[in-house]
């Protein structure tokens, strides 16, 4: 293929725009993969976890000591009622029994109030760890709203950016002859590289010095010849830098 030096230095800007266009693809991509939200994520899904375990056992709880309340009442009540019946009996046996059921009653409102302070002191310690949760919660998830207001404000300028590096690169592209740009774009997408810049003997896109060989065959190419880099296949441009 032939094309002029000047059409195939051009494919040097165009390599690095698409070069520019590639990286900030792979920078929004990581963005908005984004590791530490990924992290926040998780951490804030745990918690929502430990934090429905923990209402979970403050209701078990809440519901336990309700129970006991609930049970103390009903035998408070029977002593009241009982007491109301002692006054009013003549019976001695009648008088016995109900003295022992009071004093069974009053025993067992012992062991429920018993309970009850123990059923407190575990609502305690279960709306504590509530608590704990629900600020530990809250600041993951203020992390991540940052985080994430953050990222989308990093998104948007480096979109900006891909955007005109892709608009410019359609203007440079634009001046270079379709059959060159199809040569170019067919190296870029099959081998990474489009153009490599010849410096010192050197190839940019492979960063490897051309044996003496190869040199001589590129130095036997006419100017307008298009070479391909025998390292990477990328359209070779020559230049005064180039060291032939």
């Amino acid at each position: 293929m032939k094309a002029a030096p000047e059409d195939q230095v051009v494919l040097l800007d165009l390599q690095r725009l698409d070069n520019d266009v590639t990286r900030l693809t792979h920078r929004i991509t990581a963005l908005q993969k984004g590791d530490r939200l990924t992290e926040l994520g998780t951490a804030a899904a745990s918690l929502r976890a430990q934090l429905a375990a923990a209402t979970g056992q403050v209701e078990d709880a809440e519901r336990d000591l309700a129970r006991l309340e609930s049970d103390t009442a009903t035998a408070q009540a029977r002593i009241e009622r009982d007491t109301t019946m002692l006054q009013n009996a003549s019976n001695a046996k009648d008088v016995a029994g109900l003295q022992s059921e009071m004093e069974s009653l009053r025993r067992r409102i012992g062991d429920l109030e018993t309970a009850e302070l123990e059923v407190m002191e575990q609502l305690d310690v279960h709306r504590a760890r509530v608590g704990d949760i629900e600020a530990e919660l809250a600041r993951v998830e203020a992390d991540r709203t940052t985080l994430v207001g953050e990222r989308d404000a990093e998104i948007a300028r480096v979109q900006a950016d891909r955007d005109a590096a892709v608009q410019s690169r359609a203007s440079v592209a634009a001046k270079v002859p379709a059959d060159l740009l199809a040569l170019y774009d067919r190296q870029r997408d099959r081998y990474g590289f489009g153009a490599s810049l010849l410096q010192g003997g050197v190839s940019t896109a492979s960063g490897v010095t051309l044996t003496n060989s190869d040199l001589q065959t590129i130095r036997q190419a006419a100017p307008d010849d298009v070479v391909l880099c025998p390292d990477s296949d990328a359209i070779l441009v020559r230049t005064a830098e180039s060291g032939l």
